[in-house]
């Protein structure tokens, strides 16, 4: 490693750096699934794979999740009661199930954001972020 206040890392730093990020970003991913899919629900109903594709959107596309991750977590946010589904035809295929939050999910995820995500837009929070160096 080199000197910390070097303002240009080497390419033996940068890599490591890539490495803790790409680390860090796979952690941090794993664990806001149901955050980024209770908010592509809060807009509309999804069936699974539109779901994965407005979760891609809505996060620029630095998260994507395999359609097995998304009906497992479906799945156990349904027996939670956070997710309802019905099915509605499929145009070209079988029946879909279309997801949608439930009044309960919508108050988890309210309280959610409440807690964990809006004191990002906190005056001292946004200075520390907006911050340069």
């Amino acid at each position: 490693m080199t000197d910390v206040n070097q303002a240009v890392p080497s390419s033996e730093d940068e890599k490591y750096l890539q490495k803790l990020l790409h680390t860090w970003e796979e952690t941090y991913k794993k664990g806001q699934l149901t955050l980024w899919t209770l908010l592509a629900l809060r807009e509309q109903p999804h069936y699974v794979s539109s779901l994965r594709e407005r979760i891609q959107q809505l996060t620029e596309g630095t998260m994507s999740a395999e359609e097995q991750s998304l009906y497992r977590s479906l799945r156990k946010l349904y027996d939670l009661e956070v997710v309802d589904f019905e099915t509605r035809d499929g145009k070209k295929g079988p029946d879909r199930k279309y997801y949608r939050l439930t009044p309960i999910g919508e108050d988890l995820l309210n309280r959610f954001l409440e807690r964990n995500i809006r004191l990002f837009l906190n005056d001292p929070i946004r200075s520390i972020l907006e911050e340069e160096r």
